[in-house]
């Protein structure tokens, strides 16, 4: 018996056992929220020392020189040369007047 023909649709649950399963998953997400805060900080605090910020900049110079393009291109616009993209847009838009005016036209 394979888990599939173990499972009850959530709508089948009794307004209890929904409850309960909300419950849990509120409590789950909550605990995974604060965890992912967590680690947020504790990056960024690392990130914040000048010896961090020194060798990762120079292991993404040394990847650039190794003809890694990503790392180029994350060195080009860091320093602000990135090209700019430009998107070209065209439309056409015609107005009839003519039956538009209906009530205020007359």
């Amino acid at each position: 018996m394979s888990k599939e023909d173990n499972l009850i649709p959530f709508n089948k649950l009794t307004e209890n056992e929904q409850r309960e399963i909300a419950k849990n998953g509120g409590i789950a997400s909550g605990e995974s929220r604060r965890k992912r805060k967590q680690l947020r900080d504790d990056l960024i605090n690392l990130l914040e020392t000048k010896d961090t910020q020194n060798r990762i900049c120079l292991e993404i110079i040394a990847k650039a020189l190794d003809g890694d393009i990503k790392a180029f291109e994350v060195i080009r616009d860091t320093i602000g040369e990135k090209p700019k993209e430009q998107v070209e847009q065209k439309q056409d838009i015609k107005i009839s007047m003519e039956n538009d005016l209906g009530q205020w036209g007359k």
